[in-house]
């Protein structure tokens, strides 16, 4: 969320922080501005840009800033200690049942005063030190989480037992592939159940308007009639646990070529309707696209 300027007054609070979860939205938009804040009463005659990344898994947390001066030059920017107990307050304190709480987030505060702030709660940041272990079961029995909400990251490095029951391993994206193999002559094979015509504009449907994540300006050839202007489409698609190139959609639409079995069953079970996908898990299929995932 972005904000155009910080209030001039907002006197610090001495609340307790209380059990997680208890800040309400007025007491969250406080310690947001108290960060704010501190930090310009930190920097240094020039400077047009600052961010902080302040990062947190059970009891271990690091935070690290830099700013850009006026010339576009970034620099490291050390932060007094009060700013960390205020991520740590504003950590706590937005603990929500099931979901847990945010591992890091992004403070950029913009010359004079306009700041934005985006919480991340899915991904693993990239630390500056490794966690030591205990701290990654210490988070789930401090911010505990429902199975589905716990990243495949944190339960591994928690420990987390599938066989549990109630805190199993969140799925990691799977990717579909447009065909299964390409015969000697190259031309491209699949061994798949055929799509029902009454099921046919339904998957198309959720093929092509599931969000699209990565996409380049040209098109690629049809592999199944080459001779054709080039129109298959190179893009990406997800809807938060699925990952599909927008060829799977193109080649079911124009051939007939059935999508990957698994992937059908799994529009099937949401009625065909695409699920809202938030920013997070965007990233994070462009990440397992990418090959960047983190561990």
């Amino acid at each position: 969320m972005s904000q155009p300027g910080l209030p001039e007054q907002g006197p610090h609070r001495p609340d307790p922080q209380g059990p997680p979860g208890a800040l309400d939205q007025t007491a969250q938009q406080n310690l947001i501005q108290d960060v704010g804040r501190v930090l310009l009463r930190s920097m240094p005659p020039a400077w047009s840009e600052v961010t902080v990344e302040y990062r947190a898994v059970g009891a271990h947390s690091e935070i690290t800033a830099q700013l850009l001066a006026p010339n576009g030059t970034p620099i490291p920017l050390a932060v007094p200690a009060e700013l960390g107990e205020l991520f740590g307050r504003l950590r706590h304190g937005m603990h929500e049942p099931d979901r847990g709480t945010w591992i890091s987030a992004l403070y950029r505060l913009q010359r004079p005063s306009s700041y934005s702030v985006d919480f991340n709660g899915d991904y693993e940041p990239s630390w500056q030190h490794p966690p030591p272990a205990e701290a990654f079961a210490a988070e789930l029995r401090t911010y505990p989480r429902a199975g589905v909400n716990i990243p495949g990251w944190l339960a591994r490095n928690a420990g987390v037992p599938d066989a549990t029951g109630t805190a199993t391993r969140a799925p990691a994206l799977r990717t579909a592939e447009v065909f299964d193999a390409v015969d000697e002559g190259g031309r491209p094979q699949v061994d798949r159940p055929e799509v029902a015509m009454n099921e046919l504009t339904g998957l198309v449907d959720y093929l092509d308007h599931a969000p699209i994540v990565l996409a380049a300006r040209s098109y690629d050839t049809d592999q199944l009639d080459p001779a054709a202007p080039a129109s298959v489409p190179l893009t990406f698609h997800t809807d938060g646990q699925w990952i599909w190139p927008g060829a799977v959609g193109y080649y079911l639409r124009t051939h007939g070529v059935p999508p990957d079995a698994e992937l059908v069953s799994h529009i099937r079970r949401a009625g065909f309707q695409v699920p809202e996908v938030d920013e997070h898990l965007r990233e994070l299929a462009v990440s397992v696209i990418t090959g960047e995932e983190h561990r």
